[in-house]
């Protein structure tokens, strides 16, 4: 496959959004390498506003969740895939319920990863199987793309901006006095073992708020999370605010014109890394190296990691990330800040 002749390719990546997020390069890539390919991506709901409009996706593919449950929609799906004729299927997720529409869709290649990457029935339904060898999952992916004759490509994001989210943003950040500078603290995570201590994000408001004048917006999803915001402004002497709720595209336009995001592995950290925003984040259930902010200007830190399966350090709980101290985080906090400075006063 070493010509540059249009073809027609599948991504399959349904879930979760900040693996969606981190997949993006390679549709990128995939794109610069083919520019006559027809490109589909086969994604579920929550994820599918961070791809609509996306300038490499001539089709956005959207499944609700729990669709491989219901046979209707399994044979619906069929239908329309084989419709659109793909000679490539490229099963960026590596589970059956991936691999199972990729394998629907007709494409006679399917590239997937090996074992032990590529579980459940994965390995079975791909034809072209990729051993990984990259440390992050954006090199990871890259890989998936090597059976194509792409080697090293770059990467890019490029996330469509959303003109009603732009506006809905700058209306907020004019409120709240915000549009000099701030800082975005994210306490949530998907995994309750993810999550570090809300009074230590309080802190770091209070940091940053008295040494920069940065003042820090605090987002959430959901009541729960909404909840922890709350706690955090309020132990923030003055120095944190509550975002409204947002739209994945009102967070992409918040997280653009951050100077700085804190938080843990997550969709929005990856976001803020898409859209350019130093990034400290913490980690102890995922290894940094693995799933932290791609590339320079970010920190990661990490005391310890939390061995065992996916599910077993998704139950765990949230000791290793708690042994990062508030104090590693203020100072990763100053030298980002400190490096992008103009002139405020320390």
């Amino acid at each position: 496959m070493q010509d540059a002749q249009p073809r027609r390719f599948l991504i399959a990546r349904l879930s979760a959004i900040g693996d969606c997020i981190l997949t993006i390069p390679m549709a990128n890539a995939l794109r610069a390498h083919f520019p006559g390919a027809f490109v589909a991506w086969l994604v579920e709901q929550p994820a599918a506003p961070l791809l609509e409009g996306h300038e490499a996706i001539d089709e956005l593919i959207v499944v609700p969740r729990g669709w491989l449950k219901d046979i209707r929609a399994v044979w619906g799906l069929r239908r329309r895939l084989r419709d659109l004729s793909f000679d490539v299927a490229i099963d960026a997720q590596s589970l059956s319920k991936s691999a199972i529409p990729a394998w629907l869709s007709g494409a006679k290649t399917r590239i997937g990863f090996a074992a032990p990457m590529g579980r459940e029935l994965a390995p079975w339904l791909n034809n072209r199987l990729v051993h990984r060898t990259a440390r992050h999952v954006v090199d990871t992916m890259f890989e998936l793309l090597q059976p194509l004759g792409i080697e090293s490509p770059a990467v890019e994001f490029r996330l469509p901006v959303d003109q009603r989210a732009e506006a809905s943003c700058e209306e907020f950040l004019a409120a709240k006095g915000l549009a000099d500078g701030y800082v975005v603290l994210n306490p949530g995570a998907g995994w309750a073992s993810r999550l570090w201590p809300r009074e230590r994000y309080a802190a770091v408001a209070r940091h940053v708020g008295s040494k920069w004048s940065l003042s820090s917006a605090v987002v959430w999803a959901g009541e729960k999370e909404k909840a922890w915001a709350e706690e955090i402004v309020e132990g923030s002497d003055g120095h944190a605010v509550l975002t409204p709720a947002t739209s994945l595209q009102e967070l992409t336009s918040l997280l653009r014109r951050a100077w700085l995001f804190v938080g843990s592995d997550t969709g929005p950290l990856h976001l803020a890394v898409a859209v350019g925003t130093s990034c400290v984040s913490v980690h102890g259930t995922t290894p940094a190296w693995q799933s932290g902010p791609y590339g320079e200007g970010h920190i990661a830190l990490q005391e310890l990691y939390h061995e065992g399966t996916s599910r077993e350090r998704r139950k765990a709980s949230n000791d290793a990330v708690r042994k990062i101290q508030v104090e590693r985080v203020c100072h990763a906090c100053d030298q980002l800040v400190a490096s992008q400075s103009t002139g405020r006063a320390a």
